[in-house]
């Protein structure tokens, strides 16, 4: 795990990833125990049961397991990969990130085709590190956003998110009501603060995020951020409040306002006066 994702981590990812990793350590054990004492009651009916839930359990597994290989096949025959050679400006942005974040390897970078859809996201592929960007973000944004998209999706590997075995502890945290919907927000809030970090521009960071609302190529220097951020206060509570916790990710409102929030408290930090040496 990266020491910067580590210090950077949202205050509620820092409850809630070990709340679920707690539910997990709890309900697996008595999953097992369930599992052994089925088997071992010689009841007929119960171990067909059981046979019915590992059969399933072992199919999900495979196809998880065959659809990231189709999807990297994919990836490696339709995308374009980012290299020196190919979008070495791009390259670099992801290069150099993922050297900040003590990451050992950059991840693999593709570059695809999304008919307009704006999006980016990372992904684990047989232990492999994998970041997918549309050609649709890259060409709306500037290079300030583009280079916080990419620190946000390397914040993804770095703090650990996409590490198999700990969200397969995770898994039965499932069963809690709401519980991984408000971890995965809180990810993503660590993650836009790794992204600002990686950026160094906290206004293109709230930018970028908001991009992701506007999606206009021609409107990205003139966004008002601040009036875009007012947005929030007409949410109706209840309704927002509903729509929100069956969401893995937060408002793009609050996200904006918590990137602000960090740019108010760096302009209000106090500043060292430098000396400057006698000629």
């Amino acid at each position: 795990m990266s020491v910067v994702a580590g210090a950077l981590r949202n205050q509620r990812e820092k409850v809630y990833g070990p709340l679920t990793v707690a539910v997990g350590a709890v309900l697996w054990p008595i999953v097992v125990l369930g599992v052994l004492a089925g088997l071992a009651s010689g009841n007929p009916e119960v171990k067909s049961l059981i046979a019915v839930y590992l059969f399933y359990g072992v199919a999900i597994w495979l196809f998880f397991f065959i659809s990231g290989l189709l999807y990297r096949a994919y990836a490696y025959g339709n995308m374009l990969l980012l290299s020196p050679k190919q979008f070495p400006q791009l390259h670099a942005m992801v290069v150099e990130g993922a050297q900040e974040l003590g990451l050992r390897k950059a991840p693999h970078t593709f570059l695809y085709n999304s008919n307009g859809l704006f999006n980016a996201f990372a992904r684990r592929i047989l232990g492999g590190r994998y970041v997918f960007l549309t050609s649709a973000l890259v060409d709306a944004n500037n290079d300030e956003q583009v280079r916080f998209v990419i620190g946000h999706e390397l914040g993804h590997h770095a703090a650990g998110h996409l590490n198999g075995w700990l969200n397969f502890l995770r898994f039965p945290a499932h069963l809690v009501p709401f519980l991984m919907g408000a971890y995965s927000r809180s990810r993503e809030y660590t993650c836009d603060s790794v992204g600002a970090r990686l950026s160094g521009d906290l206004d293109a960071s709230r930018s970028a995020l908001q991009m992701l609302g506007c999606g206009c190529r021609r409107l990205n220097a003139s966004m008002n951020c601040e009036a875009f951020m007012a947005q929030e206060a007409l949410v109706p509570p209840i309704s927002g409040f509903f729509s929100e916790i069956f969401r893995t990710h937060p408002r793009l409102t609050r996200r904006v306002a918590t990137i602000n929030a960090a740019l108010i408290r760096n302009e209000r930090a106090p500043r060292i006066a430098v000396p400057v040496p006698a000629e």
